[in-house]
């Protein structure tokens, strides 16, 4: 896809949903188990709304016409449960890309969550987003309201500035995913922020904390820690995104 940066996420968002949705079919390149939150049966998807610097996904973000297969609702559910079966895993989710870039991809989403939920209710499902749609279109918050359902907002920077640098977004959108958490938790659905912890110093930390109070979202702050594949690093250097000295 041609792409100038910074870009306009949300017309990204509905390009990048065209090439990815086939009817409610999505593209998908793997399903595995992960260790992450103590286990968790995972479908990694192709297409974002953003192109974050550090993302270990990053080839097929920027291509996504080039890679992986299309599944339907129930393939995708019928692989996670497989593969929780498999491992005695409670959690499962989708993860690797952007899962909401509209309300077709949304409504193939649903669908899956849906799908798992009807056959095992005691499972967990966690939406990993990175909150663009959801801050921008709340109105889609009503229909995420599972019993066990967690969303999970990546916060891509602690101001403007930086969630330009490092999703390639025109730092306008910064505030979205911020309204996300906020419209999520509004809405008593558990949802919590996170930020990438290598990038920023702790005083940065702080004011995006700061930001979030402001806006009246509860809870703490997810610190990830980033993946240093050498070519995630390289990229990083690339595009002048800096870890934190």
């Amino acid at each position: 896809m041609e792409l100038k940066f910074p870009f306009e996420p949300i017309k990204r968002a509905r390009e990048v949903e065209k090439i990815v949705m086939k009817g409610n079919s999505r593209l998908y390149y793997r399903f595995r188990p992960a260790p992450y939150y103590g286990g968790i049966a995972t479908a990694d998807a192709i297409g974002c709304s953003f192109l974050c610097a550090y993302c270990w996904n990053y080839d097929r973000n920027l291509n996504p016409e080039r890679f992986g297969k299309f599944f339907s609702p129930e393939a995708v559910a019928s692989n996670l449960l497989r593969i929780a079966e498999e491992k005695s895993f409670s959690l499962l989710r989708v993860t690797g890309s952007e899962p909401i870039l509209g309300e077709v991809s949304f409504k193939h989403l649903i669908e899956v969550i849906k799908a798992v939920f009807k056959k095992n209710a005691r499972f967990k499902f966690v939406i990993e987003t990175n909150g663009l749609v959801l801050g921008y279109r709340s109105d889609l918050i009503k229909y995420l309201k599972f019993p066990n359902l967690r969303v999970r907002i990546a916060i891509k920077g602690v101001d403007e500035k930086s969630f330009e640098s490092i999703t390639g977004a025109k730092k306008d959108f910064f505030i979205y995913p911020i309204r996300a958490v906020k419209e999520l938790q509004k809405g008593h659905i558990k949802a919590w922020p996170a930020v990438m912890r290598d990038l920023f110093k702790d005083s940065e930390i702080e004011s995006l904390k700061d930001i979030l109070r402001k806006e009246g979202i509860k809870g703490d702050i997810e610190l990830e820690k980033l993946e240093r594949y050498p070519f995630v690093l390289d990229n990083m250097k690339k595009r002048e995104v800096t870890l934190r000295s």
